[in-house]
């Protein structure tokens, strides 16, 4: 058997990152050889897994850690635009396959559903309505509502409302164009089209080593965990998308680029309800305000969802430490992740944090009671037998030397990539899938700059908005909205 093999493209993990990239390069250049390796047995297990996110399909649209508060009051609504400007971006491309039949039944994808805000208190309730008054001039927002009437928020969420003592001001925002994804399910398609196109896809393979060859070139070595052998496949290009998984394999690889980051995981707990009545009443996505000193990605919320065709209701997410990068990780990987090279940058890091980290141990020891007690600030008569605990995704946050400082924890979606671009690993966490399509055209751009005046054309074609804002662009942006609502199947109407 030959043990070593040449192709152009490896991508590193069956996630949505990995299936959005190897998706558009087999649109740009079909003659291209892909070859994906995936440790898990099926495709979108980690991260990208319904059960393992919020399936929010971040546009910024609720998510309140995204608008933040100036020191002189004001809201700083750049980091929605941005985010939602991605996300159009990600709409068109799935528009985009669906019209051409590469994937099916959008339906098992992605849902309409609204996307709300809730908070309570003259401060939170203040800093909404400064935040509905920034968002709403702009046309990314049309169609957001606001409302600090109980009737009217009553009528918008019946759950959240019932029983509710109002001794405290409360205020709500609702648009109707905010979505549910299954992220699990569109990753799955995307896999089984590129196997239609004969990209290769190995599950029960990991990665074990990944080094540049004298021509320039990357061997990646791979082994099949059902049998054991081993493989050298060289690459001309490589994608490390492996959730968090990723920062072990781009140490491995040695790039310059490489070095000084560190990261920093975070588990996750949802409560799911069991109650299809209670399931019944609630028919949105509702954020509220994140404590003091938590992560952004722990702030609450109260969400429906669509898995399997099957409506469900799920709240948190509460979050919690272990030192695995996976969920189907090691209890090693922390430590194995600390490099001399980026030893000072962790300890940085742990100096700087030490409220997150109590945070979190605080988290992890939060009784069922307890964590319902958090619920009932979303539903005052939650019961506790109508919910039940899982454990939501691994999420690893990027630790980096930035011009804050040494050790500055970063939360968000990163790209490291080789000078030369024949290399490229995400890391990170949210907005993660919900911009994939982004962030990969962004690799697409600045790995192969060679091509990029060859690929335009069909670039434009796959994403009509390509290279122009939309924001400052109404007519498309009215234009896109209405197309892929009707691709999608999606019903921009009032719920």
């Amino acid at each position: 058997m030959n043990n070593r093999t040449k192709t152009d493209v490896v991508l590193i993990g069956a996630g949505m990152m990995s299936a959005t990239l190897g998706t558009l390069l087999q649109e740009l250049v079909p003659e291209w050889e892909i070859k994906v390796f995936e440790k898990l047995s099926n495709a979108g297990e980690e991260s990208s897994n319904e059960w393992n996110n919020a399936g929010t399909g971040h546009a910024a649209l609720c998510e309140l850690n995204y608008t933040a508060e100036k020191p002189d009051g004001s809201i700083d609504i750049s980091k929605a635009i941005n985010i939602n400007e991605q996300f159009q971006v990600s709409m068109q491309f799935w528009s985009y396959l669906v019209k051409r039949k590469r994937i099916q039944n959008p339906q098992d994808f992605i849902m309409p559903l609204p996307h709300m805000s809730f908070v309570h208190g003259e401060q939170n309730v203040l800093f909404l309505k400064k935040r509905f008054e920034a968002l709403s001039k702009n046309p990314l927002f049309q169609g957001m509502e606001f409302s600090e009437d109980p009737k009217k928020i009553m009528e918008w969420t019946p759950l959240i409302m019932q029983n509710r003592r109002l001794n405290e001001p409360i205020a709500a925002t609702k648009i109707d164009i905010g979505t549910d994804i299954n992220f699990g399910a569109l990753t799955r398609k995307l896999f089984n089209h590129l196997q239609s196109k004969n990209v290769e896809v190995s599950y029960k393979h990991s990665v074990e080593t990944i080094r540049r060859t004298t021509d320039g070139l990357w061997e990646v070595k791979v082994r099949n965990l059902t049998t054991g052998t081993t493989v050298h496949h060289t690459a001309k290009f490589v994608f490390i998308g492996g959730g968090g998984g990723s920062l072990h394999l781009l140490q491995k690889s040695g790039i310059p680029e490489g070095k000084h980051i560190g990261g920093f995981p975070v588990s996750g707990l949802f409560m799911v309800c069991n109650n299809p009545d209670v399931i019944g009443e609630h028919h949105a996505k509702v954020y509220g305000k994140a404590k003091v000193g938590a992560p952004p990605m722990s702030v609450p919320h109260l969400d429906t969802r669509f898995m399997n065709n099957k409506k469900s209701l799920l709240f948190g997410p509460f979050a919690g430490f272990t030192p695995k990068f996976l969920k189907n990780g090691s209890m090693f990987d922390l430590v194995t992740s600390i490099q001399p090279d980026n030893l000072f940058t962790m300890l940085a890091a742990g100096a700087k944090n030490i409220s997150l980290t109590k945070y979190l141990i605080q988290q992890v020891m939060l009784s069922k009671e307890q964590r319902m007690e958090e619920l009932r600030e979303f539903i005052p008569n939650a019961k506790s037998e109508d919910w039940d605990i899982v454990v939501a995704g691994q999420r690893v946050q990027v630790i980096k030397d930035t011009k804050e400082g040494k050790g500055t924890l970063q939360f968000g979606t990163e790209v490291v990539r080789a000078a030369d671009g024949s290399i490229a690993a995400l890391l990170g966490a949210s907005p993660g899938a919900s911009t994939a399509v982004h962030v990969m055209l962004d690799i697409i751009k600045k790995c192969f700059p060679e091509h990029i005046t060859e690929w335009e054309p069909k670039i434009k074609e796959i994403i009509p908005s390509y290279g122009l804002s939309l924001m400052e662009n109404p007519d498309l942006l009215s234009e896109i909205h209405m197309s892929v609502a009707q691709t999608l199947g999606l019903n921009r109407k009032k719920a």
